[in-house]
């Protein structure tokens, strides 16, 4: 059974509570082009330590291309993406994505991307090793360092597994979960990079009501459980609704629109661009 993650009292949850609002990423002026196309233009966006914000717009607005210039996949035509974490703040528009994953940006994509002939535990314990605690020798010579790190491995692998419910299908392929099932394997292979910020794209696709019903209690719990500040792309507006604080609208690969569900769904932009029609101010 999983354990809950240790909750931080005395000093240390005064710091916590001192921190909350700090701002943990900050995306100034971004673009990025194509050619002779722009896929995003001027994008800027913040998110706090410990908020849910949701980035939403129709097809092909944008969004998926946001969460791949903050990943890495594609550094910036123009504009500034700083992180921040453990008081360290860097410019990480360009980075390789694998530094960008180890500075503690995790993500899940739209479309599913598991190591499906693999098992559902190997697929969480792959996603450990940016973080492990021995070098090529221990690796290479199976030293007692090594050992004792690959039992931890698997035992928070285990934990991770535990908590999106699927210990049970630790031993199964990849391939062979259900849909929903899958999804859950991406977050918690994505929770394995230990993040501070997490993406999360689509999460709540193909899934049935029950599924996203229960999608939105877990990412609400994920978000306390580990500390996270979640950045979430999502077309069911059930979901955006009832778990994002804030939201940035995208039509187009422009910010249209930006502040509280309620603010947003009364936004006359957005009400046209999801619409097609324009609206009355």
């Amino acid at each position: 059974m999983a354990h809950p993650a240790p909750q931080a009292s005395g000093p240390a949850a005064s710091e916590q509570a001192d921190r909350a609002g700090e701002t943990l990423l900050s995306v100034d002026k971004v673009t990025r082009n194509f050619g002779g196309l722009s896929a995003v233009s001027n994008v800027s966006l913040q998110i706090r330590r410990g908020e849910l914000v949701g980035l939403i717009g129709p097809n092909g607005a944008g969004k998926t291309t946001v969460f791949n210039l903050l990943t890495g996949v594609y550094p910036p035509s123009h504009g500034a993406i700083e992180f921040t974490r453990d008081d360290r703040t860097r410019d990480i528009g360009g980075m390789a994505p694998h530094r960008i994953c180890a500075a503690g940006i995790g993500r899940t994509f739209q479309n599913i991307r598991l190591f499906k002939d693999l098992s559902v535990l190997d697929n969480v314990k792959i996603a450990m090793q940016a973080n492990v605690p021995y070098g090529l020798f221990a690796a290479m010579f199976h030293t007692p360092k090594f050992h004792k790190a690959e039992v931890e491995i698997v035992d928070r692998s285990m934990e991770l597994l535990g908590i999106m419910n699927l210990a049970d299908k630790a031993g199964a392929q990849a391939r062979n979960l259900s849909y929903g099932d899958q999804r859950h394997l991406e977050i918690a292979r994505a929770l394995a990079t230990e993040p501070t910020l997490l993406l999360l794209d689509e999460p709540a696709a193909g899934m049935n009501p029950a599924e996203t019903s229960q999608l939105t209690d877990l990412i609400t719990s994920l978000r306390e459980r580990f500390k996270l500040s979640i950045l979430l792309i999502e077309h069911d507006m059930s979901l955006v609704m009832r778990i994002c604080e804030r939201l940035y609208v995208l039509d187009h690969g422009v910010v249209i629109a930006s502040g509280s569900p309620d603010e947003v769904r009364r936004h006359p932009k957005v009400i046209e661009a999801y619409l097609g029609e324009e609206a009355d101010v």
